[in-house]
């Protein structure tokens, strides 16, 4: 049996595939604040400039290419049993080779329901326009998670930390909870790292590596692979 490995990614991730994360926008997109078009109440209000923000989103998605640090983390599937949880709506960790991957905030290349969220629709085109229903009748909307929603697959996200033997954090500022708090349920004989170019509290039991992503991540997985401790 393979050896259980977390890898918890975050924004940071996709940026350095040339993807803006929701701060680099600087809280506005056009002339909407980011509430404004990322809630149910935005939603609501001028779901057109809902559906405009996310076309434009999944465009820059589409036009993304897995990074060195993608590619790595799928490496790693050679030897272990690699679970991926993202926060990330994009599919770049599925592009570049990753089998198990948990997408804790949706995903962008997907539709669904604005009334059922249990009807999903993977999206055949990089757009969707008022007008567009699901099978129900109801306007589709993205299949992410707003400001305001549950985020999903918690469940089964602590029981993948909690029996990990070793876990990888790269990416994420760990500050938006409650998907931040997944690293306080990590083993304590669990192996953990926290790859960042900066870092503000680092969480108990983690060993931080300073640096991009692109850099870092695969370094480590070569020091894994090769049955090396990281350093």
């Amino acid at each position: 049996m393979k050896e259980k490995l977390v890898v918890f990614s975050g924004a940071g991730v996709s940026a350095e595939s040339g993807l803006k994360t929701f701060r680099d926008m600087g809280g506005l997109w056009h002339e909407y604040a980011l509430e404004e078009v990322a809630s149910p109440k935005g939603w609501r209000a001028n779901p057109a400039a809902v559906l405009r923000f996310y076309n434009e989103r999944r465009q820059a998605v589409l036009q993304a290419q897995p990074n060195a640090a993608h590619l790595a983390i799928a490496d790693l599937e050679a030897v272990f049993d690699v679970v991926v949880i993202t926060q990330n709506i994009d599919d770049l960790h599925e592009r570049a080779g990753s089998s198990h991957v948990v997408h804790v905030h949706g995903e962008i290349l997907k539709a669904r329901s604005s009334v059922d969220a249990s009807l999903i629709h993977v999206l055949d085109k990089p757009t969707i326009e008022l007008g567009e229903v699901c099978a129900k009748g109801s306007q589709l909307r993205p299949d992410v998670v707003w400001f305001g929603e549950n985020v999903r697959h918690m469940v089964a996200c602590e029981q993948h930390f909690a029996t990990a033997t070793r876990i990888l954090a790269v990416g994420t500022s760990l500050t938006v909870y409650p998907v931040a708090g997944l690293v306080e349920v990590a083993s304590d004989a669990a192996e953990r790292y926290f790859v960042s170019p900066e870092i503000q509290k680092l969480p108990y039991g983690f060993r931080f590596l300073q640096g991009p992503a692109t850099v870092v991540v695969p370094h480590i997985a070569r020091c894994w692979l090769e049955g090396r401790q990281p350093e």
